[in-house]
């Protein structure tokens, strides 16, 4: 009988795991379930009713919506301000992950340069944001692709090493002591032994940072005035005025904003999980 009644509190856990499940699915699904309806309605009916099915599906809205922001331009600028500044920050956090992790047992300097890091995590961009500003527009940075990449990085890199520090560690040195006896340098070491390793959460950093600055608004509305240089997320803004909104064609913009990462984080989404485990956890 014992047996029994443990069974089924068994199948009694599973059944509810599983209405919870979906529950939170449907929760997390519904923003954007009401983002596509809206999208594909007109004005007027999104007056009548946000939540009415329209009466026909107007697709003239992501027609519009991609005029209205040049979206080709927007796009590029996007592309080149995401993924050559998560390039960056794959490079760099690595090298300094994997130098930490190995240092900092031994070395006060890397130590000291690992708080740092951390201590970075806790101060708010609303606090950097005048100051940045101010350097920006010195160094005559404003308006610049370039500029954009490198704040980027700069604001983001320090996450990113902490990931790679965690996930380093479980690396065994015996690896690296066997390259260097055959003869590889330092760098050499890192490149072809160390870092081939390091693909479960350089995919999970490639994710997360590639999604994030993707969707960034605050820094790229500081630092991108110029229309020419303007993001996908900054032309989004520029569809909600001061006394009207045009709904429809704001939310289909959103939608055609959210597909290229989407796509992205689809094909990476098997390392994401994999890699905060085993990174983050092990830290």
């Amino acid at each position: 009988m014992k047996t029994k009644s443990y069974a089924g509190k068994i199948k009694w856990r599973k059944y509810f795991t599983i209405a919870l499940t979906i529950l939170l699915m449907l929760l997390f699904c519904f923003p954007i379930f009401m983002a596509v309806l809206t999208s594909l309605k007109t004005q007027q009916e999104i007056s009548r009713s946000i939540m009415s099915l329209p009466a026909a599906l107007h697709l003239e809205n992501y027609t519009e919506a991609m005029e209205r922001s040049d979206f080709t331009r927007s796009l590029i600028n996007s592309c080149i301000v995401t993924f050559p500044s998560v390039a960056l920050i794959i490079v760099g956090a690595s090298m300094g992950g994997y130098a930490i992790a190995r240092h900092a047992a031994s070395n006060r300097a890397f130590r000291c340069l690992d708080k740092i890091y951390l201590a970075s995590l806790m101060i708010p961009f609303q606090i950097l944001m005048i100051p940045i500003y101010k350097m920006y527009k010195t160094l005559r940075l404003q308006n610049s692709l370039a500029g954009m990449i490198l704040i980027l990085t700069g604001t983001s890199i320090a996450y990113a090493t902490f990931l790679y520090v965690g996930f380093v560690k479980s690396i065994p040195r015996e690896l690296e002591e066997a390259a260097m006896i055959d003869g590889c340098g330092p760098y050499k070491t890192f490149f072809q032994i160390v870092f081939p390793l390091l693909k479960p959460i350089t995919a999970t950093v490639a994710a997360l940072h590639v999604m994030w600055l993707w969707n960034d608004f605050n820094i790229a509305l500081i630092l991108l005035q110029k229309e020419e240089v303007r993001t996908l997320t900054v032309k989004q803004y520029y569809f909600f005025g001061e006394h009207t909104t045009d709904y429809a064609v704001a939310f289909a913009a959103s939608i055609v904003c959210m597909l290229p990462v989407l796509i992205f984080f689809v094909f990476c989404q098997r390392y994401l999980i994999e890699g905060i485990a085993s990174g983050a956890v092990k830290s």
